[in-house]
């Protein structure tokens, strides 16, 4: 490498940790700012089915003590536990009274199953890829080099980097004019 590069590539350095540094501080601050039901490792979710649900629904009740959708992540496992006198379906789960049922969530998905222990016979579930630590450092290693780019950019605007061949060259000219 020449000499005349070098000061753009120390400049180029400093700036690229300068750039890193600040995005890994300001990612990791939003991530744990605004962290959701995704930001988890995944887990068991029980759901319970009360005794005489299906008497509830069948005479139209509205309020049944059950959520109307929920919320998964990837690897979670949905434990139906069915505590009524009837059987009940919820998907492609056939729940017998008084046993439990369980279903894997392996990949990210709006869904809408058909279930008999919910007002309106349909139980929506949202399946969503967790936030890990390799995505969290994807995003660190695309923002980085763009912001290190613009403050470098930047940082020659603002402080040109005066090269030894331009001074001597400036040096030459000024004496030449006297």
């Amino acid at each position: 490498m020449s000499k005349s590069f070098r000061p753009y590539v120390k400049r180029f350095g400093i700036v690229l940790l300068i750039a890193i540094a600040f995005v890994a501080v300001f990612n990791e601050a939003m991530y744990f700012l605004q962290r959701d039901e995704r930001d988890r490792p995944p887990k068991t979710v029980e759901l319970v089915i009360p005794n005489g649900t299906a008497e509830r629904i069948a005479q139209g009740e509205e309020e049944i003590d059950l959520p109307e959708g929920m919320t998964f992540v990837v690897g979670d496992v949905l434990l139906v536990r069915n505590e009524d006198v009837v059987d009940h379906q919820l998907g492609p789960l056939w729940i017998p009274a008084g046993r439990s049922a369980s279903l894997r969530f392996d990949t990210s998905d709006k869904l809408a199953y058909q279930c008999s222990f919910v007002v309106g016979n349909y139980f929506g579930v949202d399946v969503l890829k967790p936030t890990t630590w390799t995505s969290r450092f994807l995003a660190l290693a695309m923002a980085a080099p763009t912001l290190a780019m613009l403050l470098f950019v930047y940082s020659l605007v603002a402080l040109p980097i005066k090269s030894a061949e331009g001074t001597k060259l400036a040096n030459v000219v000024s004496e030449g004019q006297k």
